[in-house]
């Protein structure tokens, strides 16, 4: 199984363009976007779009720049999934995730961040394989070292440490773009905006 994944689009259409034709050329079975599909709840257009032209299944949520309720309009309109606080199994593979982050926008507190993932990973816990999808990044990682702005996640870092899945996919810090670290068995893959092929 293969997933193009990637975040922090931010509305720009030419880039989301490009991102499509990337996960075409790669013939990826599923596209994961990890938030920040717009600028401050601007420029909705032509972001999913592209990828929905290229017949892809595309699981998204939300970043710090939209809220759920964005990401349910997007999702609703392209026949998309928006995972938030749910899971989805595609194939043996379980893919849960919580958008949002510890700053901006659409804020959450540490404990909504673990609980909602929590709620998704207790549905397809008995897979073998599982992927956590989060916008914002695990505390204690390199990643936050690239910023003195953005705080890692407790949450997210307590849900690795407990659920363990194989790999952990976030964006947010664009600096750290491409950054793989581990976290116990875990692998934490900072998408970013150019994106990024996972095979399974």
């Amino acid at each position: 199984m293969k997933i193009f994944a990637a975040g922090d689009i931010h509305g720009d259409t030419r880039l989301a363009k490009e991102l499509a034709e990337k996960a075409d050329k790669a013939n990826a079975d599923l596209v994961v976007l990890c938030g920040d599909l717009t600028y401050g709840e601007q420029s909705l257009e032509n972001i999913i779009g592209p990828f929905v032209a290229k017949k892809k299944k595309v699981l998204i949520i939300p970043g710090n720049h939209e809220t759920v309720a964005t990401a349910d309009f997007l999702a609703e309109l392209y026949g998309i999934k928006n995972i938030h606080g749910i899971s989805v199994r595609y194939k043996d593979v379980g893919i849960f995730g919580c958008g949002g982050a510890n700053i901006g926008l659409f804020q959450l507190d540490e404990e909504e961040i673990f609980n909602l993932l929590k709620q998704g990973f207790e549905k397809i816990n008995y897979l073998k394989k599982k992927i956590m999808v989060t916008h914002v990044h695990p505390k204690g990682t390199k990643m936050e070292k690239f910023t003195e702005i953005f705080p890692g996640s407790e949450g997210v870092r307590k849900a690795i440490e407990k659920f363990q899945p194989d790999i952990a996919l976030c964006s947010h810090v664009h600096e750290a773009e491409g950054i793989e670290e581990k976290i116990g068995k875990t692998k934490v893959i900072n998408v970013g905006r150019k994106g990024k092929i996972i095979e399974i």
